[in-house]
């Protein structure tokens, strides 16, 4: 058994039960065994056109305020490498809408339960100015949350390919809980070598969907284009993160609304 991060004291992983709305049977299976699966094409062409043309304003914003900074990288962002834009749906009505998409309602359905938050949202563009790779991790291991086990969308809005630095995921691995990380100068890490890891190619409009506990990492992007993510991140109603001895509720109504609500998507 892999370390465990100190908070992870107990863990049992939940797996999906049905009747699913949106998911088969088979990704299902998926999900429980391996930690993730692929939903192709869950959005057409003109809503990731809306979705780029929201979020690539205010990632410019991003990209000019890193080229500001010493050698111009803040944390784990990097100008023309990486940039991350978080809570993006307190700046844009399409984004807030875009996460409360039926899409997302009947993952966090068939995934966590009847009672369902956003609870964290960002997009990720990789640059192909200066490729760089970002490590195996979890995200429960940047910020600790309970319970443990939440939902990740990784939403393609570009076409994601081994050679732009798509998803690769550690199958199996998430049945442990949350993983002991180590900070490194390109982000926090939980694994080193992953023999059976696996690619997941994503075309635009597809969602790479795998557990807060998933290992999961992307590779440089070497091709003359911007790689574009955005991840839409569900939590159970009631999560909260552990900070310094302290339980956070998150629950802050301007981002991290509900998107389902005794299983019904509640009204805006």
């Amino acid at each position: 058994m892999l370390a465990r991060h100190p908070e992870n004291r107990s863990f049992t992983w939940a797996p999906p039960r049905g009747p699913y709305r949106r998911i088969t049977a088979a990704q299902a299976a998926q999900y429980d065994a391996a930690g993730y699966f692929l939903l192709e094409d869950a959005f057409d062409a003109a809503t990731m056109a809306d979705v780029i043309a929201a979020i690539d304003p205010l990632e410019a914003r991003v990209e000019a305020m890193l080229r500001r900074q010493p050698d111009e990288t803040l944390f784990i962002a990097s100008a023309g490498a990486i940039t991350f834009c978080p809570q993006l749906v307190t700046r844009s009505p399409l984004l807030h809408a875009f996460c409360r998409h039926p899409v997302f309602a009947d993952l966090a359905h068939d995934l966590l339960g009847p009672d369902v938050r956003l609870y964290w949202e960002q997009a990720v563009y990789k640059k192909p100015e200066r490729p760089r790779e970002f490590p195996w991790h979890q995200d429960n291991g940047y910020t600790y949350i309970e319970p443990q086990q939440y939902l990740t969308c990784w939403v393609a809005l570009t076409d994601a390919t081994l050679d732009n630095g798509c998803p690769w995921v550690a199958p199996g691995r998430h049945r442990d809980g949350t993983l002991r990380h180590e900070l490194t100068p390109i982000g926090w890490r939980c694994l080193d070598d992953v023999p059976e890891a696996v690619a997941v190619e994503a075309r635009a409009g597809s969602i790479v969907v795998f557990s807060s506990l998933t290992p999961h990492r992307t590779g440089p992007n070497v091709t003359d284009a911007v790689r574009k993510a955005y991840i839409v991140q569900l939590a159970p109603d009631g999560a909260v993160a552990l900070r310094d001895g302290a339980r956070v509720a998150q629950d802050d109504p301007e981002r991290q609304f509900p998107v389902l609500a005794g299983g019904v998507p509640p009204r805006p």
